[in-house]
């Protein structure tokens, strides 16, 4: 189906890239063979991996390799959790590491231009040095920005600020035969002819390749507080969340987290959490540009909780204590991954975060096993994490995974579709990918996934673009 590598190949792409930026040998090119999802994929390694240093260079690589019919996989930060960048039929790896610049910050339009390789660390940086601020927050700092657009990245922010997309106003896209194209622009509104801005973003990588964007910024919040609040069950948690909603409070962020990641968490990181009380904590950020009216709110979601269930109210409100908190919180996955079996990436309604908690917590009665979940309360999205561990006396305990592993696929599929079930999806922000398209039609209409497959042949009629994603 695909073409091989050959020396002539080699040859142009040198040419066209640089010797230093073409890398074919078994050491240079492993790296490149997969993202962070726990389950590493095993063979899929690139024949060879290209780093482009422009959107000519990247148009002349997408030239050659449609002459050639070889599989072309695009890769960022690699900091993906679905093995959306996992070259699964060799051929090129698209790295966009050298194509890492911020080109230019427009404070009248409040707009920022940057390169597809430009980190998230790098580009709040940034920003903030000049006086501006990026809502979103997906996770890894080290995240490249055109592997956030292509995946449609969140984050816990999504609540208040929402994802990704709501701040992508234009790109600059290579398309499978070299052609370059630039939808959407400086502008907020667009009625001109189909949203093809909004198709590229969440394609990850099928339809073509982002080379630029456009970005829009805001002014920064002057005050930010960030509450931890213990209840003894996580349906009391969650049952919490739309109370807060109803008071007229919409957070920066709510998140909520048992007790046991925590724990673990913090002697990962020699870190200290506010409180040990109770099973599972409510973790909320508000943000308001008045102190007034940051106390208010403060104050109206301690009253709302302690009526319904809260043991207390801890408020970090100090930048120390702030970064002490988030830290723990973004590192819980450091401190499980080794035990990690799967994400789920699970989205529902928010109103049905509670149903679906009570459906792990059964699932995970059913099979005898420890299924830590946690997450966006504010947005339904919800990380339940396939374990080949138990959680005994403040501690991991491993399991022989080839013993559960037929009790983890079961779990698995039953919670996908419970979320199905409940108008959820398989993915709030990681993607499809490479290790969730089995499970696509669980959660998507087949009508749907058919329009999916034609427009997929119509932007990449050889299905050379990142083959063996999202689906077949």
């Amino acid at each position: 189906m695909f073409g091989k590598i050959n020396e002539e190949i080699i040859k142009k792409l040198i040419v066209i890239a640089g010797e230093n930026n073409v890398l074919t040998c078994q050491e240079e090119v492993c790296g490149y063979a997969y993202d962070e999802y726990v389950s590493q994929l095993p063979g899929c390694f690139p024949e060879v991996v290209v780093r482009p240093g422009s959107t000519e260079e990247v148009s002349a690589i997408l030239k050659l390799a449609s002459e050639n019919r070889v599989a072309v996989t695009p890769r960022g930060g690699g900091t993906g959790l679905a093995g959306g960048c996992v070259p699964v039929h060799g051929g090129i790896v698209l790295s966009m590491q050298r194509m890492n610049r911020f080109l230019e910050l427009d404070r009248k339009n409040q707009l920022a231009v940057v390169e597809a390789g430009l980190t998230l660390g790098e580009f709040i940086h940034s920003v903030e040095k000049e006086g501006f601020y990026f809502p979103p927050h997906p996770g890894d700092e080290g995240a490249m920005f055109g592997g956030m657009i292509a995946t449609n990245a969140g984050g816990s922010r999504a609540v208040k600020y929402g994802v990704i997309r709501n701040y992508i106003r234009g790109l600059e896209v290579v398309l499978v035969d070299g052609q370059v194209i630039h939808p959407g622009g400086k502008l907020i509104k667009n009625s001109t002819g189909y949203n093809l801005l909004n198709l590229f973003i969440g394609s990850e990588g099928t339809l073509g390749i982002i080379t630029k964007a456009i970005v829009q910024v805001m002014s920064r919040p002057t005050f930010l507080r960030t509450m931890v609040i213990p209840l003894n069950s996580i349906e009391q948690a969650i049952d919490n969340v739309p109370l807060i909603f109803e008071k007229g409070i919409v957070p920066m962020a709510v998140e909520f987290v048992g007790l046991d990641v925590i724990t673990l968490t913090e002697h990962h990181l020699n870190l200290s959490w506010p409180t040990h009380q109770g099973e599972v904590h409510l973790m909320i950020i508000v943000d308001s540009p008045s102190e007034d009216d940051l106390s208010r709110m403060t104050d109206q979601i301690a009253d709302v909780v302690l009526e319904n269930g809260a043991i207390d109210v801890f408020v970090a409100d100090t930048p120390t204590k702030q970064d002490e908190v988030l830290k723990i919180r973004s590192n819980i996955y450091e401190a499980i991954k080794k035990e990690t079996v799967d994400i789920l990436d699970i989205c529902v309604p928010r109103s049905e975060i509670p149903g679906h908690v009570r459906k792990i917590q059964e699932v995970a009665r059913k099979y005898g096993l420890w299924l830590p979940a946690f997450g966006h309360a504010g947005d339904g999205n919800i990380h339940t994490h396939l374990m080949k561990a138990k959680y005994e006396n403040s501690q991991l305990v491993p399991v022989n995974l080839e013993e559960i592993k037929d009790k983890l696929e079961a779990a698995r599929e039953e919670l996908i579709r419970d979320a199905a079930s409940r108008g959820g999806v398989i993915s709030g922000e990681h993607g499809v990918g490479l290790y969730k398209k089995k499970y696509l039609p669980l959660s998507v209409e087949a009508t749907q996934i058919e329009l999916m497959k034609k427009i997929k042949q119509s932007f990449d009629p050889l299905g050379i673009l990142n083959p063996g994603k999202i689906f077949d």
